[in-house]
């Protein structure tokens, strides 16, 4: 006895369908079209092998290239090691109110952080004072210290565009010196510096800038001091 057997072939598919063969089960799956290729960044040719330029702040290049050469000569130095330089620069910050408002604090360290262009750290007291209700440990203000290329930028906005803002300035006291080449600077409004919004600060208040340097005595601090451009008071003639 002869069956009929019905084969399940599948369908041909006609050229440049979407569809691929069926399975066994009859149901049709489509091609996945291929990964494109990662598109690889162009190349500038000129810019192959040339090493990224490094900023130089404008005050480090007039120490080298004037200042040093004329300290060199003036106080006959033996030895490249001897010039005084400039190695950092503080800025302090003190508020009593601190101890008991956490809002004055964040706006002390909001506004030196504006200034310094960097985070200040939160001091706080060594010993208890009862007089001024202070105990040990207790924040009383924030500081922060400046090297390298952020201490020039800050000291050429210093000496350039905030003193001369200051009220009736006539110039910065010649004496300020510590005795070992190290200056002190105390600035009354923190709103001489241009990157203060006066009106987003809620209090007007004083700062403590001191310039720490290599020198052996004052002689040679103020003389390096005042080469970078210092505005300090005229000498009475």
């Amino acid at each position: 006895m002869r069956r009929n057997v019905r084969l399940n072939l599948p369908h041909p598919v006609p050229a440049g369908s979407s569809q691929g063969p069926s399975d066994e089960g009859g149901t049709r799956h489509r091609r996945r079209p291929a990964a494109a290729e990662p598109v690889q960044p162009a190349v500038d040719a000129s810019r192959q092998g040339s090493a990224p330029t490094s900023y130089r702040p404008r005050l480090r290049d007039l120490y080298l290239n004037t200042v040093a050469p004329a300290l060199t000569e003036e106080f006959s130095y033996a030895n490249v090691m001897q010039v005084p330089k400039i190695t950092r620069i503080t800025l302090n910050i003190g508020e009593g109110e601190a101890r008991e408002n956490a809002r004055v604090l964040e706006g002390i360290q909001q506004d030196l952080a504006t200034i310094a262009g960097q985070k200040p750290v939160v001091t706080k007291a060594r010993k208890s004072i009862a007089q001024f209700k202070i105990r040990d440990g207790n924040p009383i203000g924030v500081k922060v210290t400046l090297r390298g290329s952020r201490m020039w930028d800050f000291l050429d906005r210093l000496m350039n565009v905030a003193l001369p803002r200051t009220r009736d300035f006539r110039g910065v006291s010649r004496n300020a010196f510590d005795g070992r080449g190290d200056y002190s600077l105390g600035i009354r409004e923190q709103t001489i510096f241009p990157e203060i919004d006066y009106n987003r600060i809620d209090k007007i208040r004083g700062m403590q800038v001191n310039i720490v340097t290599s020198a052996n005595n004052d002689d040679e601090g103020r003389r390096l001091l005042e080469l970078m451009g210092m505005p300090f008071v005229r000498e009475a003639e």
